[in-house]
């Protein structure tokens, strides 16, 4: 979470003092992520200090935002662990930092595992159902931002900078996708608000047991199956450097799945297109990070990702064709 925008220590501490978080003895940047500006505020009640997490939001404006900070709302009522959104005296989570609009939510304990087990799976794939499940009667409705209708505008301004390789890859994958979303299969997946952007850093865990889901600053409506999939292409494959990075991981991937289908088990549409979406979810991030690697933002502390990663990705989903769906589910009990 790259700092673009510099907030001055007074500011921040008028925001706590407004919000009745106490003094504020501490602002720090957070360095990690491309989208938004991050700060740990550390503020002091009565001696006690507590910590929250600032976020101004660069890209998302004050009509988008009640979709995100509320959906972290109301799934945190319904014990879903994600971090809500603290309220000022008249009720509102949305505020103002340097003429731009900014939350302050509670900083989730723990810590990421950025090299999970098969048990960390299947904390992921057990809360990724019972957060969809939940997120199912909230009432406020937003596309995913970062879905079929930005890859369609995406594509033509990374091309130019790609080998001839991967231009022909990025296209075809693009009219692959085109024709997916236009299948009565498609039509028929569940749908509702998902989180959209699921890694491995985006979750913590606490002695060994998940303690929350945060970020969902991508969220939106989409299919809960690409929801699924994004998580399967970071949790269940292999991370590491040369020829094995973007692997599929089978024992992972069956603890995930499983999980998530003891609590939501997946519809016969789901089943059929889980391939299909394990490769969107690939093209929807290797595009993303090429276009912030090809068109960045200047900000302090911006590390950009590999965008090679997910093409990787990608190429190991297209390698696995046609029989990705068989062993993906074999362990998993299927719905019609």
């Amino acid at each position: 979470m790259a700092v673009y925008t510099e907030v001055p220590f007074g500011e921040a501490a008028a925001l706590a003092e407004k919000l009745g978080l106490g003094t504020l003895t501490e602002l720090r940047g957070i360095q990690g992520g491309i989208e938004n500006t991050n700060y740990f505020i550390t503020c002091v009640t009565d001696g006690v200090a507590q910590e929250h997490v600032l976020t101004v939001f660069e890209r998302l404006g004050f009509d988008q935002l009640p979709f995100y900070l509320r959906l972290m709302q109301h799934l945190a009522r319904k014990g879903i662990p994600v971090p809500g959104p603290v309220a000022d005296g008249s009720g509102e989570i949305l505020h103002t930092v340097q003429g731009k609009p900014a939350a302050v939510v509670e900083k989730l304990r723990g810590r990421s595992e950025l090299s999970p087990t098969a048990g960390h799976c299947q904390a992921v794939g057990d809360m990724l159902a019972r957060m969809h499940l939940a997120g199912r009667d909230f009432g406020l409705q937003q596309p995913n931002l970062r879905g079929l209708n930005w890859w369609n505008d995406t594509v033509p301004v990374v091309l130019p900078h790609l080998a001839a390789s991967q231009r022909d890859l990025l296209t075809a994958e693009l009219a692959y996708q085109n024709h997916v979303a236009a299948l009565p299969a498609y039509t028929a997946l569940p749908r509702g608000p998902i989180h959209a952007d699921l890694f491995r850093d985006n979750v913590m865990f606490e002695d060994g047991r998940l303690s929350g889901f945060f970020d969902f600053y991508f969220a939106g409506c989409d299919t809960f199956l690409f929801d699924l999939a994004v998580c399967l292409n970071d949790w269940c494959i292999v991370h590491a450097e040369g020829d094995d990075d973007g692997q599929h991981d089978e024992t992972r991937a069956q603890a995930m799945l499983a999980a998530y289908q003891a609590v939501r088990p997946l519809t016969s549409a789901e089943r059929q297109l889980l391939p299909a979406m394990l490769r969107a979810g690939a093209l929807r991030f290797w595009l993303s990070r090429l276009w912030d690697w090809y068109l960045p933002r200047d900000a302090a502390m911006l590390k950009p990702h590999d965008p090679g990663h997910f093409e990787r990705v990608l190429r190991a989903r297209l390698a696995r064709l046609p029989d990705l769906s068989v062993p993906l589910l074999d362990a998993a009990p299927v719905t019609a």
